[in-house]
């Protein structure tokens, strides 16, 4: 197995209001040096969750996705502000898109989004024992709320409005770990 690459250089080359780019001057073990490109870690981190209205039935959302154009299902998710701890997070998330809470939050897993060029991941929370509770969150429209059994998830795969990958892992993991 080689060593991890040495950080010779960084450099950011531009920023936005959402993202900051970096770029990266490595040597790798075998003495050759590549400049990389990527997007920087956001700093306080970023919470999906999956909230379980029962042991069957996850609420996902239909919210319109700028990168993609459309409006799409998925599951909910944001960031986490500074000094928030990501279950407080994921819980402010579910309240502000969902119009519930959860007594019970657990952290399932983090995921990385697309490791070759970006720093960033999501912390999957599986989010129980809901309660009704409604935030004011920053969405420039109502979130629509579509409750979606876990039975039917090779139905909720093949739709052409469900293709958030994160969504579609997280799923597949709740459902594994209440199987189990």
């Amino acid at each position: 197995m080689p060593f991890e690459p040495q950080i010779l250089k960084r450099r950011e080359t531009a920023r936005t209001r959402l993202f900051k780019v970096e770029e990266m001057l490595l040597r790798f073990s075998n003495g050759v040096e590549r400049i990389y490109e990527r997007l920087s870690r956001p700093s306080h981190g970023a919470v999906l969750i999956v909230p379980m209205l029962d042991e069957d039935t996850v609420l996902l959302i239909r919210e319109y996705g700028a990168g993609i154009e459309g409006y799409h299902l998925a599951l909910p998710k944001g960031a986490c502000n500074a000094g928030e701890d990501r279950l407080a997070a994921a819980n402010r998330e579910l309240m502000e898109e969902v119009g519930y809470g959860a007594h019970h939050l657990e952290h399932v897993k983090s995921l990385s989004l697309s490791p070759a060029y970006m720093g960033h991941a999501i912390d999957v929370i599986l989010a129980r024992d809901l309660y009704e509770k409604r935030l004011p969150g920053d969405e420039p429209e109502p979130i629509e709320v579509v409750p979606w059994s876990l039975e039917n998830l090779p139905e909720l795969v093949a739709r052409d409005d469900f293709t958030e990958g994160r969504s579609l892992a997280a799923l597949y993991l709740v459902r594994d770990l209440l199987r189990s």
